[in-house]
């Protein structure tokens, strides 16, 4: 299937408007730290949260708000994460209250996300009084600034949107993201908010979702830590007016393909993002016994951070793969196992049947100076195969979060 990615982020899908100001929550006025997305009419809506048993009470709140599978805006502030808070639940409430007053709508079509700092108390003070101006600014164009509010450590925004034929109707779905740190697999978004303009049922539009993260946010990682806020929501306003996917038909497997290509988009930005990275690292297994065991091998290598910082140092040290694999979990036979590393400057094979073999130390310097590299993996247990993503660990991880708070 072909996808053609547009500009637009959120909003390129018809019947939505963004804005993000300055409100005031963080002390540096040059950040954006509130970010408002906005459908004109009721959404179909879905979401995965992160599975931590330390939640963020926006995620309690946004989960209870979408007992209906229904919603028409969400409210997100960076720089406060509003977890651990011993009013948090209270504070997240009166975020969606205030933003249902101003919209005009019920409260609980308000979802809420925050980001940031955990344990403090937030001050809603600041968010109640930069609401007029923020509902001022939603506009379709508007998405870049939303994007831009919605970000703590990381260093570029994150959006992308895509057009699909859905029935001979062109169709659209955005989305934006945002975490640079705190991030491993088992719903790895941090937080990630995606459009479509499409109509799909509820259900069906929670296992789409659902199998999608399982592909592809839960197949990454940056420093193997899972955030006590990450949230992925999905909202469908079925603006364009097409029939409403009712069943796992040809337009269901459309719309599934349309938002894996878009999230696995999303996860290449995120993890190029990681806290004080350099390349982008992806790990492709092939040949594997099963799904899961070709995962747990991708997300073992992924995460290994002697692996990493070898990559920090274009140091072609193969056998750290190995040994991620080896502790992995998974069913392989080590003697079945062949390594090649790749990137835009060339291949370089490094092991052959569990085995080290020849090859030149310059080429491999070569190859992983790029800032993507790829390790691909060919086992000899079945034809199951998974891709991971993350990044190299340097220095500046250490710097980065040993002030996260200053």
């Amino acid at each position: 299937m072909d996808f053609t990615f547009i500009d637009g982020g959120v909003t390129a899908a018809k019947g939505f408007t963004a804005a993000g100001i300055h409100c005031g929550i963080r002390k540096n006025r040059d950040k954006k730290d509130l970010a408002l997305l906005v459908s004109d009419r009721p959404a179909t809506a879905a979401a995965v949260y992160t599975k931590n048993l330390v939640i963020g009470a926006p995620c309690t709140v946004t989960k209870q708000h979408l007992a209906d599978s229904t919603a028409r805006a969400l409210i997100c502030n960076s720089g406060i994460a509003n977890t651990c808070a011993a009013d948090g639940m209270e504070k997240a409430v009166a975020m969606c209250e205030m933003t249902a007053k101003a919209l005009g709508i019920d409260t609980n079509d308000v979802l809420v996300a925050s980001t940031g700092v955990i344990g403090p108390s937030i001050n809603l003070k600041p968010i109640e009084q930069g609401l007029p101006a923020l509902t001022a600014a939603l506009s379709v164009q508007g998405h870049t600034d939303a994007a831009q509010a919605i970000m703590t450590t990381d260093t570029v925004k994150k959006e992308f949107a895509l057009k699909f034929l859905l029935g001979g109707k062109v169709y659209t779905m955005g989305g934006m993201a945002k975490g640079s740190g705190m991030i491993a697999p088992n719903m790895a978004t941090m937080l990630c908010f995606i459009t479509t303009d499409a109509a799909i049922d509820a259900a069906l539009l929670n296992n789409a979702l659902s199998d999608v993260t399982d592909k592809t946010f839960n197949m990454m990682s940056i420093d193997g830590d899972t955030s006590t806020n990450d949230m992925l929501i999905l909202m469908a306003n079925g603006a364009t007016g097409n029939h409403t996917i009712k069943d796992k038909n040809a337009d269901y497997d459309v719309f599934t393909a349309a938002l894996h290509t878009l999230c696995v988009k999303l996860c290449r930005a995120l993890a190029a993002d990681g806290e004080g990275a350099t390349k982008l690292l992806e790990c492709r297994v092939s040949g594997g016994a099963s799904k899961r065991d070709s995962r747990l091998i991708a997300k073992s290598v992924i995460n290994s951070s002697l692996l990493k910082s070898a990559m920090f140092g274009a140091d072609a040290n193969w056998g750290r793969v190995l040994c991620a694999i080896g502790y992995s979990g998974a069913c392989v036979n080590p003697n079945g196992v062949n390594v090649t590393f790749h990137s835009s400057a060339g291949s370089v094979d490094v092991c052959k049947n569990g085995a080290g073999i020849e090859f030149s130390e310059d080429k491999a310097k070569t190859v992983l100076s790029e800032k993507e590299i790829i390790i691909d993996i060919c086992l000899s247990d079945g034809e199951s195969q998974a891709t991971a993503w993350g990044c190299d660990l340097t220095y500046d991880y250490v710097r980065i979060n040993g002030d996260y708070r200053s």
